[in-house]
């Protein structure tokens, strides 16, 4: 009765069109009117050309640079509350500067906070996003926030592999919990690089916390911006006697020299997912798709039905991989 009363309508925005239509094919339906009006001088004004008086509204847009993004998803979840939408949820599959969770020097903005009270500010009831860069991000809001986990992703992507000789890996002390669930789902051994740095996106010296002789190690982090620590930290892997090394990232920020330093590294691919559309072709880039989890868990939202029995569930059949 509820979906009766309340229809479920999906808009895109500019920075997700591709991966809303993807959603919307997996949820059964299709993307909402939406269109953005944009000036001479470069501002713009999203616009939606059909009623959502009374619907539960999913926006969904990643809000990775340039901070248009993020401003669009503002202003539409804003357009969506002033035209009498029940209930506003906004999908924003990569969550920008949520690197900046913390003040690790003086004077600085705590930037992730700030969009968290923008999004409540415009009018958001309810925030759903994917491996966030630090889980305690979520306690920035006050609005319910549903949190994607890319291990449901990863784990039926790393099963199709030969599982003899994988191990697990963190690329920092940091990222252990995130690889320790990966893991545990599929029975692995897992290990921790320990990385000391000169300045960002270079490592002075790295130890490796377990045994990666013989091994084929799988890399699991939640972004790649520029590929430099990671395809260093491969180097080094390999060098201490790891017969493979592939890494699975979730969120491809791909930024400045990426696909140049991918392209000459000793990865032997890398995996990411559609959180963020790529910008160009690698043979060694992989994408697997989060549309199926994301238009399930948008299913249960509005059906009030459990978020957290997604993070238990492996949906190997649903999995898409693409090679782009």
């Amino acid at each position: 009765m509820t979906s009766l009363i309340h229809p479920v309508k999906i808009f895109a925005g500019s920075a997700s069109a591709a991966l809303t239509q993807d959603i919307c094919n997996f949820y059964g339906s299709v993307p909402g009117d939406l269109t953005v009006s944009r000036f001479s001088d470069g501002e713009f004004q999203p616009n939606f050309n059909e009623s959502v008086r009374g619907c539960d509204v999913f926006i969904v847009q990643s809000t990775y640079p340039n901070s248009d993004n993020l401003m669009e998803l503002l202003m539409a979840i804003d357009a969506a509350k002033r035209a009498s939408a029940n209930y506003i949820t906004a999908v924003m599959p990569y969550y920008g500067f949520a690197r900046q969770d913390r003040k690790d020097k003086p004077r600085v903005s705590i930037a992730s906070k700030l969009v968290a009270d923008l999004l409540q500010t415009a009018g958001a009831n309810r925030v759903m996003t994917m491996e966030l860069h630090a889980p305690q991000i979520q306690g920035f809001f006050n609005v319910p926030v549903d949190h994607l986990e890319s291990s449901i992703i990863f784990a039926p992507y790393i099963k199709t592999l030969p599982q003899e000789n994988i191990v697990i890996a963190a690329p920092d002390v940091g990222a252990s919990n995130r690889i320790r669930e990966v893991a545990k789902i599929l029975n692995l051994g897992m290990i921790i690089c320990d990385k000391e740095r000169k300045k960002a996106n270079e490592i002075a010296n790295m130890t490796v916390i377990g045994d990666v002789e013989g091994k084929d190690v799988v890399l699991i982090d939640d972004i790649i911006d520029t590929g430099g620590t990671l395809c260093k930290s491969s180097a080094m892997l390999m060098d201490k006697g790891a017969k493979s090394v592939r890494a699975l990232c979730c969120h491809p920020v791909l930024s400045g020299k990426a696909y140049e330093n991918i392209e000459n590294s000793v990865l032997t691919e890398l995996v990411v997912t559609d959180t963020i559309p790529l910008k160009h072709h690698s043979d060694k880039i992989k994408v697997v798709s989060v549309a199926p989890l994301f238009a399930r868990a948008i299913r249960n939202v509005h059906e009030h039905g459990s978020i957290s029995s997604l993070f238990k569930q492996v949906f190997a059949h649903q999995t898409k991989i693409e090679l782009k």
